[in-house]
């Protein structure tokens, strides 16, 4: 079975910066990319970055783009999230998701999903 968990969410100042983790498992498991999703109460699940292993190709929704870094390793399944500047609205849930056959920003093209790990940002 398949298992993504993120960790590294909190607290943190406007202007500040958190680091995002995830950690792919399961004896099945292997990603052909990997994705960070996130939403705010009350609305849809959004795409923030992902990362297709092959050429370590980066997509970045524009909203974080030249904030945020996505970067991992795939012999080790796990993905990383660098929010730098953060501001009040990246408040949200964020989702840590993999794909089997896709490089896309679509929410539906993921075959697996973390929980998500709470970021909250203060003005």
């Amino acid at each position: 079975q398949v298992q993504l968990v993120e960790s590294g969410g909190g607290l943190v100042q406007a202007g500040g910066s958190l680091r995002l983790s995830c950690a792919g498992s399961g004896s099945s498991f292997s990603s052909y990319a990997m994705a960070w999703f996130r939403q705010a109460p009350g609305k849809e699940r959004k795409f923030v970055a992902s990362i297709r292993w092959t050429g370590d190709e980066t997509i970045y929704a524009d909203s974080v783009k030249g904030r945020f870094t996505i970067s991992g390793d795939n012999a080790k399944n796990t993905v990383y999230l660098q929010m730098n500047s953060l501001k009040p609205e990246d408040t949200a849930a964020y989702y840590c998701a993999a794909a089997d056959r896709s490089f896309t920003t679509s929410v539906y093209a993921y075959d697996y999903w973390g929980q998500g790990t709470q970021v909250t940002v203060s003005s």
